[in-house]
């Protein structure tokens, strides 16, 4: 479904997260490797579940020197209320305006729904995409499943 090739560049983008503060991914670029996790909508049942579920296992994630950023086309100030509703300590960017721009280039865009299809990315600290994974299971992503790719990545 992706027009991205692993083992090609990942599209640096620039949004803003539930605070208001501007991420960059180009700005990990030989510190950290990211994983993105593109979601559809803040306070949906699956969305809840998986957003949570990264949650629980962040420390996992950071094992390997990992930043997490999960993007939705939702509005800032929904991904805020969000975060705070179920403690969610990572960045929730907002692909919001222009509407679902990094989703496009990512291409995860459903038109259809005007929301991001629910796909994840590993980037490694050079900005190369690692692998990545689209419309997974409709009950949630394998989070295990993300870590060993991260770790192989790494």
């Amino acid at each position: 479904m992706s027009g991205l090739q692993i083992g090609g560049a990942a599209p640096d983008f620039t949004l803003r997260d539930q605070f208001g503060q501007e991420v960059t991914l180009s700005d990990y670029r030989g510190s950290k490797a990211v994983a993105i996790f593109f979601f559809p909508y803040a306070f949906s049942g699956v969305c809840t579940g998986e957003m949570t579920g990264l949650r629980d296992r962040l420390e996992e994630f950071m094992t390997f020197d990992t930043e997490i950023l999960a993007i939705s086309c939702d509005a800032r100030f929904s991904l805020r209320q969000f975060a705070d509703t179920d403690g969610l300590n990572f960045p929730l960017l907002s692909d919001f305006w222009p509407h679902g721009e990094v989703a496009r280039a990512y291409d995860v865009f459903d038109d259809r729904t005007g929301a991001a299809r629910r796909s994840s990315y590993i980037i490694d600290r050079e900005g190369v995409v690692r692998w990545s994974v689209h419309n997974a299971n409709p009950d949630g992503r394998d989070l295990a499943e993300h870590l060993r790719q991260l770790r192989a990545a790494v």
